[in-house]
């Protein structure tokens, strides 16, 4: 069964450093993107996109500080691991004060990165249910498994991505391209159907499980979850 897709962005102005940061996660599997001034993280944090941000302190535009303070004012709770080569306890206290909630000093070993990464993408998980419901359907997050009374389904990494963003908004429309992105990344191409295709493959699952539940499309717009005011499964 596979992971829960999970996407990192990088805050950091030195390409080298970013880019061994972004090696190190690609082996364990995470998806990551790399934004090299303060204000093109700020920019990225803020679509809500990321699970957790390795942000650098010592940073051109809006160094790591202020990008901490914004995003924590506009109610952004996404986990962020600070780097920096201050190291000062004043240092360290600041960082914790305006946010962060890990405070890792350069130079770091690429395990004991991967170790605070780790530790900080359990919280969220520790804090919540592990499962959401809508209708007649309730996907545990965890396990991926979506399921309607004593039917189930397994669904894979994109599948339980995709279905988690669908029952979160409740039935509200999610747009088409924050699908994209949020799944597939900002190198997906807004022209591939992929969306469309996983779509259909839960179309498919919510029938397997004989949900009432459905998937609607809205013209230029995005994709919602339906569901009959009588609820039954069978």
């Amino acid at each position: 069964m596979g992971a829960c897709v999970v996407r990192i962005l990088i805050v950091e102005d030195e390409e080298r450093m970013a880019k061994t940061i972004q090696s190190l996660l690609k082996k364990q599997n995470y998806l990551s993107d790399i934004a090299s001034d303060g204000e093109e993280g700020l920019d990225c944090i803020l679509s809500g996109i990321y699970d957790l941000v390795v942000l650098d302190v010592m940073l051109p535009k809006l160094d790591g500080f202020q990008v901490l303070e914004r995003i924590r004012a506009e109610g952004v709770t996404t986990p962020v691991l600070l780097l920096t080569a201050r190291s000062t306890v004043t240092d360290r206290i600041e960082g914790l004060d305006r946010g962060a909630d890990y405070y890792l000093p350069k130079p770091f070993a690429g395990g004991e990165l991967l170790a605070c990464i780790r530790a900080l993408l359990r919280r969220p998980r520790e804090m919540e249910s592990g499962a959401v419901t809508f209708g007649d359907i309730t996907l545990d997050e965890e396990s991926g498994v979506l399921s309607c009374g004593t039917e189930q389904v397994s669904l894979n990494s994109r599948e339980r991505e995709l279905m988690r963003i669908l029952m979160r908004n409740g039935g509200s429309p999610v747009a088409r391209e924050s699908i994209l992105v949020k799944v597939w990344g900002y190198d997906a191409s807004p022209e591939s159907n992929v969306v469309d295709a996983y779509m259909s493959f839960l179309r498919k699952k919510l029938s397997f499980i004989h949900s009432r539940a459905g998937i609607e499309s809205v013209r230029r717009i995005g994709y919602y979850l339906t569901m009959p005011e009588e609820n039954a499964c069978t």
